[in-house]
């Protein structure tokens, strides 16, 4: 039976119903013991001929990454998040807990954001560490993704999970892999626990309530929550409260902890936006269901509300679903709200804490910040203004941010940011949280309406002193079962060929931190090496002595089907050459740039 059902799938892939992975990855499963359970449903798919809903479980394997898995759910197969996909990943992390040293007891802690089945998918994750000896503390049900973290720290744990897809669409769900100090895997534990996760065949279980009533599963709550939140709300710099707010959880789990973190800090004026505000794993009220805070749509319900109710808020916050992450928007002169980016967030809140540091007495030569490189050199140029330390040339990832703590000392470390709105300070977790962004935004922007001033106005005067720095974006996308080998083939054309012009700009110099290698720019010219960090990273640089300088990273998603380009744009402000028209030249070379960057990929892509 197995072999004609197998048979009639490769015909299918020959007539081109279903990709090339999908046969290999049928076989796979109906010739495993491990999965019998699924065999059937396998089978009535083929005799039903549903090739659509066959091709969308089997065409290919959710990888394990370095940080853990994200994608669509379905009820079977390798290409879904599933309860054998979850299990799996689990198993793994614990098989290698195993082999790491931790060969008998060990200590896990799970939990999960508000999406569908994730409190399913963390009991199934609690199950198997529980069968694989481990005392699992799971909470009680959806928490943030820091007190997660916080958590591992707190109890002393050797590994944590977190069930999220962070920001992704209501269809998909994920699992994120925590080690002993609270942050994500990195190597030599990452690959390690991918080898494993490959490996795995039968998969040990346990039954839920039996494992409750013995103890091996303790259901924990409300005495993290409190330990967690005083820890942030000990972090306040200042008592000043006077700010008006809308917060969002965008129907994720941000009431759990920045609201939380909020009230308990004495923001009185700062009001939860009903509309978003209940847990709802298919986010009704988010526009087109995507609940992230770096999409400005999200914020116009509430813009649209504060509107009609002749609302004061200031600002608007807004968190995506498992709340690391805080988005920001400002009241402007005009009456409306204007987005403060994750770059302009991170240097805002980098310039607050280090002035609070220096006002105290306490700002040394060792305290430092941590950025990675596709964050703005503003951050940066803060830090070096203050006497500080900056740590900036890590790889896209919060993971490296929490290594750099841990090589560094916290004790000296101030703050850690990155672009995609993600924020942190202090030591009680290793890994960006919402409501440590929230509660430094919030303090700023309450002394600053205390002197007649806004955010905006603040990054202004930082502009002054540092000079304009403009940020954005540009994404190629590359879908469907070719994408990854288009995405490939931009990435080495990208490698070996190095663009020596974009629209008007003109790059001088290219870093490959894959290779190690950098080059001048158009002769091939050796300008060094690069020993650290390592990764899928091309960055390109304009002419230094320019007073218009830029700066193009771009590295393949980690998540989608694309390849993402960070922009940064510096324009020096002198005698001749005022903010307004510092802002006109950098935003004008930018928006150029990016229309010139698109029509690149369009003629490689059809070539």
């Amino acid at each position: 039976m197995s072999s004609e059902a197998i048979a009639k799938v490769k015909q299918a892939q020959a007539e081109g119903k279903v990709t090339a992975e999908t046969p290999i990855n049928v076989k796979d499963w109906l010739s495993k013991d491990c999965v019998s359970e699924y065999h059937r449903r396998i089978l009535e798919i083929i005799a039903a001929e549903d090739w659509k809903m066959l091709d969308e479980l089997f065409w290919t394997s959710i990888p394990f990454g370095t940080g853990g898995r994200r994608g669509p759910m379905g009820e079977l197969g390798p290409a879904t998040i599933n309860d054998r996909t979850i299990a799996e990943s689990a198993h793994g992390l614990a098989s290698y807990l195993r082999k790491s040293g931790v060969t008998t007891g060990g200590s896990a802690v799970v939990t999960c954001d508000t999406r569908n089945n994730s409190m399913h998918f963390a009991r199934l994750t609690a199950t198997t560490f529980a069968a694989h000896g481990l005392k699992v503390y799971l909470f009680e049900n959806h928490r943030s993704t820091p007190e997660l973290s916080y958590a591992v720290r707190h109890l002393g744990c050797d590994i944590g999970v977190m069930i999220s897809a962070s920001h992704n669409p209501p269809a998909d769900n994920g699992f994120k892999a925590y080690w002993n100090t609270g942050a994500q895997v990195v190597p030599p534990h990452d690959k390690g626990i991918i080898k494993e996760v490959e490996l795995a065949d039968v998969i040990p279980s346990i039954d839920y309530d039996e494992a409750i009533a013995s103890g091996q599963i303790e259901i924990v709550g409300a005495a993290i929550d409190a330990a967690y939140i005083a820890e942030v709300v000990a972090l306040s710099q200042t008592d000043k409260r006077d700010i008006s707010a809308i917060f969002t959880p965008l129907h994720g789990v941000g009431e759990t902890s920045i609201y939380q973190v909020i009230k308990q800090c004495g923001f009185e004026g700062v009001e939860i936006f009903e509309a978003q505000r209940k847990p709802d794993g298919n986010f009704p009220n988010v526009p087109r269901h995507l609940p992230n805070p770096e999409l400005l749509e999200v914020f116009d319900p509430a813009i649209k509300w504060i509107k009609e109710n002749s609302h004061d808020a200031d600002l608007i916050l807004a968190s995506d679903p498992d709340a690391d992450r805080l988005g920001v928007m400002v009241r402007n002169s005009d009456g409306g709200f204007t987005p403060i980016s994750g770059n302009q967030t991170g240097a805002l809140i980098t310039d607050y804490l280090l002035s609070k540091l220096k006002e105290s007495g306490k700002l040394t030569p060792d305290h430092y910040v941590v950025e990675t490189l596709v964050t703005t050199p503003l951050v940066k140029a803060i830090a070096d203004s203050y006497g500080a330390k900056a740590f900036h040339e890590l790889l896209v990832g919060f993971k490296w941010i929490a290594e750099t703590i841990e090589e560094n000392g916290p004790e000296n470390f101030v703050f850690g940011c990155e672009e995609s709105i993600g924020f942190l300070s202090g030591t009680y977790c290793r890994d960006k949280d919402g409501a440590i962004g929230a509660l430094f935004i919030l303090e700023l922007a309450a002394e600053l309406k205390l002197k007649g001033l806004t955010l905006l106005d603040h990054l202004d005067a930082l502009y002054e002193r540092h000079g304009y720095h403009a940020e954005g974006q540009k994404s190629i996308y590359c879908t469907g079962p070719t994408g990854k080998a288009k995405i490939d083939g931009l990435m080495q054309t990208l490698r070996e060929n190095p663009p020596a012009q974009f629209g008007p700009v003109h790059f001088v110099e290219a870093a490959d931190y894959n290779t190690g290698r950098r080059v001048a720019i158009p002769g091939g010219e050796s300008l060094g090496t690069i020993t650290k960090p390592k990764g899928d990273l091309l960055v390109y640089k304009s002419d230094p002595a320019s007073p218009v300088r830029i700066q193009i990273a771009g590295r393949p998603s980690g998540t989608e089907p694309k390849i993402k380009f960070y922009l940064f744009c510096q324009s020096d402000l002198s005698p001749g050459v005022n903010l307004d028209q510092a802002k006109g030249a950098g935003d004008s070379v930018m928006k150029e740039l990016q229309n010139a960057m698109g029509k690149w990929a369009d003629e490689q892509l059809a070539t």
